[in-house]
């Protein structure tokens, strides 16, 4: 049930967890030198071994083990599995390729679509202010589309796959956290077949370089859990409304690290393509308190 004022406690804890989302591109970038496909195995199977001691010591293996046994929820998370691995890639793939502002673009993107879907998928109502969003977010895309020769895929796969996977959870209502470990085990044998055909191709940088670069690989399973945790902590106990405006903290946060530290460019036409957006999620918030744009999934930086 939505909270009717917020908790200091749930916007420090949610912030936080944003914060993290946004600043988590520093720690798939100190993994460049792996390849984008062995970090993601990685951070499933250990999201997979950090997850189940969580699921055993707060009596959740029941509530997991109800999912399976409802064919509606399993074949659901079927798909929410697929959506969420593809999204972990692309966003793994971006960052470690020098494309941490694009990343940033598609989740800046992400709750406009989220709207779009709510009127296509759930019969509700777009509001004048929102279309002209819709228009501006528009305008923005075919900027970069036009003066870069081709639509910016990066920002826009991630953006649909983050939005249809929040259709997807929205639909499908099971908790946050047995909803991660189910999907992570769905993906975990494919990851684990990816890894041994890695290392049988002597390709598998696990095990094969400094200590240090294996234990960034081991902690992505905490890295991806523990934002998990302060967003679900924060989601109880702040508005929706203020929630709506926390989400932003992330790809805000995103933006100023690959411009300002790894010196992406970021010239006139994303100036123009980034202020058109903003000012579409400046409409967006401007009806926040009178109908809360629904904030993305937690599992999906």
């Amino acid at each position: 049930m939505p909270t009717a004022k917020d908790q200091p406690q749930g916007v420090l804890a949610a912030a936080l967890s944003y914060a993290i989302w946004g600043v988590v591109v520093v720690y798939w970038k100190l993994l460049d030198d792996v390849s984008p496909w062995e970090i993601l195995g990685h951070r499933v199977l250990w999201s997979v071994a950090v997850l189940l001691p969580v699921i055993l010591l707060l009596g959740r293996l029941g509530p997991v083990l109800a999912i399976f046994r409802n064919p509606r929820r399993t074949a659901a998370l079927f798909v929410s599995s697929a959506l969420i691995a593809g999204n972990w890639g692309i966003f793994i793939w971006a960052v470690t390729s020098g494309r941490i502002v694009e990343t940033s673009l598609g989740y800046y993107i992400n709750p406009l679509l989220a709207i779009l879907l709510g009127v296509v998928m759930l019969g509700e109502k777009l509001s004048a202010l929102r279309i002209a969003a819709f228009v501006l977010a528009g305008a923005g895309v075919a900027v970069q589309a036009v003066a870069l020769g081709g639509l910016p895929w990066v920002s826009l796969a991630l953006a649909c796959s983050f939005a249809v996977y929040g259709y997807v959870r929205k639909v499908v209502q099971v908790e946050a956290l047995d909803g991660l470990f189910v999907e992570t085990l769905i993906v975990a044998p494919v990851a684990a077949l990816g890894m041994w055909l890695l290392m049988s191709r002597g390709d598998l940088a696990f095990a094969h370089g400094s200590l240090g670069r294996d234990a960034l690989l081991i902690g992505a399973g905490a890295v991806t859990a523990l934002p998990l945790w302060l967003f679900a902590y924060g989601a109880r106990r702040v508005r929706l409304s203020t929630m709506g405006f926390l989400q932003y903290i992330a790809p805000t946060l995103s933006l100023i690290i690959a411009v300002g530290v790894y010196h992406e460019p970021f010239g006139t036409v994303r100036l123009v393509s980034f202020s058109l957006i903003w000012a579409a999620l400046a409409l967006v918030s401007a009806e926040m308190f009178r109908r809360p744009v629904p904030v993305p999934p937690e599992e999906c930086r």
